[in-house]
């Protein structure tokens, strides 16, 4: 029989009959819908998710909460994507909590690992779960929660073929999440007519963490994510995987002329990407991650020539790395979270022990779940 990790990573990212929350619901309710035993805090938005995520999570456990997070994608290991008061969880035995149920209604990845985290938070008795959204909020499997508060980090054009070609209709179909009830987080004003009930607070993950608490949090928090602004020896890795996430990492990067190495999506802007790439360095090497969806190296290489002085195109990513160091330092890899989990896989760099697809690492198939 495979591990829970070998049986997530086998399964879909994405829903073979369109996105839609009839199969989430059925197979939660088979769980006795674990989500209604504690309310929570949803984060959506196009970029920032994951570490808006961290920082509520760690505010609220400074505010004596007992508290349960899931992020998407992982990048070292599947088990980040399930926690509860900031330890990972036992992968293994969430995952086969609800292993039955989700074989029977051939839930997908997504579904499977968001069920298996909600399941685990009722199972702990915690006062409240953090949980980012996937992708959008309307349809996403993550919008069955009684969410008492929703912070909307941003909202940039991407995944338009899914969520709408405009940044009204993808804030539209983000801020579905929030209930007459809920309170919205946001940074400005500019989507405050789409929240329903309007209680609406300018803000950000604090701001999030201390609507939910009902008063001020004294507490300082520093969270560190994988594959987010990581500084390594001659190497910095982030996960930007669009325009808007590529220009914010420049835009914060310690000044230095830097070698890019870079894999991304086809259905992403390129060009986009690595124009505001070219500002941090000329030469780039292009590689591609395992996700189905990553242009060949090649291919990313004729891209990039226009925009940068030296371009090489190295399939393999532990060899794009090393390609890139010799080149020189530092380095920047970056482009999307799939090469990040890829180089975790092969323990390229890492700060722990390479991964080999056992209970909770990244393993094959790690780079599957949607970006």
């Amino acid at each position: 029989m495979l591990t829970a990790v070998e049986w997530v990573a086998s399964l879909s990212p994405w829903p073979a009959d369109g996105f839609g929350l009839d199969r989430m619901v059925a197979l939660l309710r088979e769980l006795d819908d674990p989500q209604r035993s504690y309310p929570a805090v949803h984060v959506v938005g196009t970029n920032g998710k994951s570490t808006a995520t961290r920082t509520i999570e760690a505010l609220l456990l400074a505010d004596g909460l007992s508290v349960g997070s899931t992020v998407s994608p992982h990048v070292r290991r599947w088990s980040e994507r399930v926690r509860v008061n900031g330890a990972d969880a036992d992968f293994e035995s969430a995952v086969a909590r609800v292993r039955p149920a989700a074989e029977r209604l051939g839930a997908t990845q997504f579904e499977t690992i968001t069920a298996a985290a909600l399941a685990e938070f009722a199972v702990r008795t915690v006062d409240v779960a953090v949980v980012e959204a996937g992708l959008g909020g309307r349809l996403d499997a993550t919008n069955v929660l009684d969410t008492r508060v929703v912070l909307l980090t941003n909202v940039g054009l991407d995944h338009t073929e899914v969520l709408g070609e405009t940044r009204e209709q993808i804030a539209q179909e983000k801020l579905a999440v929030a209930h007459e009830d809920s309170i919205v987080v946001m940074s400005d004003n500019s989507f405050a007519h789409l929240v329903p009930g309007r209680r609406i607070v300018l803000g950000g993950a604090r701001e999030a963490a201390e609507a939910f608490a009902g008063h001020a949090i004294e507490a300082d928090v520093d969270v560190a994510l994988p594959g987010r602004l990581e500084q390594r020896p001659g190497e910095m890795r982030d996960g930007a995987h669009n325009p808007d996430g590529v220009r914010w990492l420049v835009d914060r990067l310690p000044p230095a002329e830097y070698v890019v190495v870079a894999s991304i999506l086809r259905d992403k802007d390129a060009d986009a990407m690595l124009h505001a790439l070219a500002r941090v360095g000329r030469r780039l090497v292009a590689t591609r991650s395992s996700n189905p969806r990553a242009y060949a190296a090649d291919e990313l290489a004729a891209r990039a020539r226009p925009f940068f002085d030296h371009v090489d195109a190295v399939q393999d990513p532990v060899a794009a790395v090393a390609r890139a160091h010799e080149l020189g330092e530092p380095v920047l890899v970056t482009g999307s979270l799939y090469l990040l989990a890829d180089l975790e896989a092969s323990g390229v760099g890492s700060t722990e022990p390479p991964v080999s697809g056992g209970a909770g690492s990244a393993g094959a198939g790690a780079g599957t779940q949607p970006e």
